[in-house]
């Protein structure tokens, strides 16, 4: 059979939900995806499992930020990683599942699902040989960070007895930066330190100090986290070193305090598979946690019997808020043809995603007036306060418009005028274009308030506008306006366009992307 003909695509449900499968994906070359969410994560994988995610920016990484060609090639060593030790009709064999390890040991298939909103990914392998099949699935949750939630299914009448190992490689502490680990992954080792709570089962991944060279203390006071729920009488380790033994064995001894090696997160439990039945378990991961919030989850961990309930219901809410933000740039269409509609909605997205999503229809708030007010032109709002305290802390932009209007102040018209109060938007970049960075800034890191922002290359934000504007067209207006106060008289642009301003190309000589990055 030709390779070509064994790979399909089809739509199925998943809980209720529509994914679109490929089968057999193992067949064709290894191709990269981005996953999605309605917050500010980021996820870069591979369909061989390769990966690299994060929050925010790169400088918020779970798992290294390197090019694609990297990501892809480091499937067997980051990210996702199981080891079953299978007991069936009194025979045992170990399974690796998605591991090039065990290729001709089984008749095994492997196929990839994707949420038609693109913030879901599953990778299934099912090996026919032992009647089983393994599923893990990426989700994301705004509260909690990244969901991994495994699925352990006995495909046969008979019950199976089973001591899996499951969980992550290549986990970063807090506080390694894209360019540290690009420059000096070995220096940063060095400095590495992952602890375990083993009350619950909490992994802390930080670093024993920041890594500067300056003759001063620098402590490292935030931590990366994982844990998991949904398996009994865990052990729990932090490293890969027993990962052989474990596979030749099956053995292992819990690790509570790992120095000067890369993170792993991997938990190790006995569990019985009756026929037909299956087990779900979950591997929660954060970024950026201080102590306070770490003795929080920590406690509710071990407390809160609906602490799996409140995960997977917060990760329910961001599909639904992923599906309103689209929405509300028309992104949602139904025909007969439901691939369209699926192509339709992600068109949007990533158009809202590059340019923004306007936060309230034509709604603007005070504060947020006010501060951009106060960084576009401090003397403007310093002559227009008594206005500006005049106004509701709601309004909406055709008020807003009717007041410039009013006021004998050219400035205070052009700077109104051009005022979006645009969310979700953030700079194209990925690991396939090095030279942009991209930066996600929908909430607060101090008090997780909202943030309206926006900002892109210049050609990119304009081409995103244009579509926009057809689903609001009262701020097509303030569109020119910030296109044309951006543009010089004899026809020149900046570089970069932001909510706070432009950014002008300079010339960078030791910067070899200084003027790629203008094209990209």
């Amino acid at each position: 059979m030709m390779k070509d003909e064994a790979i399909k695509l089809a739509p199925v449900e998943i809980d209720g939900e529509i994914f679109y499968k490929i089968s057999d994906v193992d067949e064709m070359r290894p191709f990269f995806m981005s996953i999605v969410s309605d917050s500010n994560h980021w996820m870069f994988i591979a369909s061989n499992g390769g990966l690299s995610a994060g929050r925010k920016d790169a400088e918020h990484a779970l798992f290294p930020y390197y090019t694609d060609d990297k990501i892809t090639g480091s499937a067997g060593s980051t990210g996702s990683k199981s080891v079953f030790w299978v007991n069936k009709n009194n025979k045992e064999d170990v399974w690796e599942p998605f591991s090039e390890r065990g290729v001709g040991k089984f008749n095994v298939s492997r196929n990839l699902y994707k949420s038609k909103f693109g913030n879901k990914i599953v990778f299934e392998e099912i090996n026919n040989d032992l009647a089983l099949s393994f599923q893990y699935q990426w989700n994301s949750s705004n509260q909690y960070g990244f969901v991994r939630t495994g699925n352990l299914k006995n495909l046969s009448d008979a019950s199976i007895k089973i001591r899996l190992l499951d969980g992550l490689q290549n986990i970063l502490p807090f506080g390694v930066g894209s360019d540290l680990q690009n420059r000096a992954s070995n220096l940063a080792d060095a400095y590495k330190r992952t602890e375990l709570i083993p009350e619950t089962g909490l992994g802390i991944f930080a670093l024993s100090a920041i890594i500067v060279d300056k003759a001063e203390p620098s402590e490292a006071l935030k931590a990366n986290v994982a844990w998991c729920i949904g398996l009994n009488d865990m052990v729990h380790l932090l490293s890969t070193s027993q990962l052989e033994s474990f596979r030749v064995t099956g053995i292992v001894q819990q690790e509570e305090d790992i120095k000067g090696e890369s993170g792993a997160y991997f938990v190790v439990s006995d569990i019985i598979l009756p026929a037909n039945q299956h087990k779900v378990w979950m591997i929660i991961m954060n970024v950026n946690q201080d102590h306070s919030s770490i003795v929080q989850l920590s406690a509710s961990i071990k407390s809160d019997k609906d602490l799996s309930q409140k995960v997977m219901a917060d990760v329910n809410l961001g599909t639904e808020n992923l599906i309103k933000l689209t929405a509300a740039a028309d992104g949602l269409q139904y025909t007969a043809d439901g691939l369209k509609d699926t192509r339709h909605f992600s068109n949007v997205l990533f158009n809202i995603m590059r340019g923004g999503i306007f936060d309230d229809n034509y709604q603007i708030e005070k504060w947020d007036f006010s501060n951009y007010l106060q960084k576009a032109n401090h003397l403007v709002l310093e002559e227009q306060q008594l206005a500006i305290q005049q106004l509701p802390e709601i309004f909406s932009v055709q008020h807003l418009l009717s007041i410039a209007n009013k006021i004998n102040n050219s400035h205070f018209l052009r700077l109104a005028t051009e005022y979006l109060p645009l969310k979700f938007s953030r700079r194209h970049g990925d690991p396939s274009r090095p030279w942009n960075q991209f930066s996600i800034n929908t909430r607060s890191e101090t008090d997780g308030s909202k943030i309206l922002d926006y900002q892109g290359n210049w050609r990119d934000i304009f081409q995103n506008w244009e579509a926009l504007a057809h689903s609001y067209p009262e701020f097509i207006e303030g569109m020119i306006f910030k296109f044309l106060n951006a543009s010089t008289f004899d026809g020149y642009n900046p570089y970069r366009v932001t909510k706070d301003g432009f950014d002008w190309e300079t010339i960078e000589p030791d910067n070899p992307w200084s003027y790629i990055g203008y094209w990209g």
